[in-house]
């Protein structure tokens, strides 16, 4: 049975996001102003703007100033931002071509774990910082059950076989299993069980965090 705190759909369709800066707006006024069961009449009254600005404003006919959307914003119960949020933004993707990661250091990690970036996105709207690895452990490589950073870390097991260490678990993890995990506990590699071993590793924390 589904998890009932799953509410995500992935496969939702989001609205059409439109090109036009003052159409947009407009259209998110409109549709608030409904949600909150509100004439353009209340609104007016709720604003001390007129009808006819009202109007204007909700079918994309005029620019409204920043004191507009924050006197809309007061009266409406939504931020400002969010009046903006159908305007058409550019979404990045980061391509890697197989082999074409970049090898780094990430801070913490131990001599002989390769890890290799599978991509970076900076500043974006989720408000949420993902880090994608692949990770390589081989006979060089030496456990370390430590690790301890902010976030959620995901694990997908590609080759070979380890032994997880999360908090006071350890997980025997094979080609197919991940593991899920809150990454302020210790965690790491304990066991090296069959090698080569390797790994995805993906790690979201809130921007601004590490």
């Amino acid at each position: 049975m589904a998890d009932q705190n799953l509410r995500q759909d992935p496969h939702k369709i989001r609205e059409t996001r439109e090109k036009n800066l003052e159409t947009a707006i407009g259209r998110e006024v409109r549709e608030v102003r409904r949600a909150r069961g509100m004439t353009v009449a209340d609104l007016a009254e709720a604003t001390g703007l007129s009808v006819g600005m009202l109007s204007k404003i909700e079918n994309g006919v005029t620019s409204p100033s920043l004191t507009t959307l924050q006197t809309l914003s007061a009266a409406l119960s939504v931020p400002v931002t969010g009046f903006f949020r159908r305007f058409e933004e550019r979404r990045e993707a980061v391509h890697v071509k197989a082999g074409e990661a970049l090898e780094m250091e990430r801070a913490g990690t131990r001599a002989g774990h390769q890890y290799n970036l599978l991509g970076h996105l900076g500043a974006n709207n989720s408000g949420v910082v993902v880090e994608p690895y692949l990770i390589t452990l081989n006979e060089a490589s030496d456990v370390f059950p430590t690790f301890q950073h902010d976030g959620i870390e995901l694990l997908y097991i590609l080759e070979g076989e380890v032994g997880y260490r999360h908090g006071d678990q350890s997980f025997h993890l094979r080609p197919g299993d991940s593991l899920f995990f809150d990454a302020d506990a210790p965690h790491g590699p304990d066991e090296l069980i069959k090698l080569p071993i390797r790994y995805l590793s993906v790690i979201s924390y809130p921007q601004g965090g590490s």
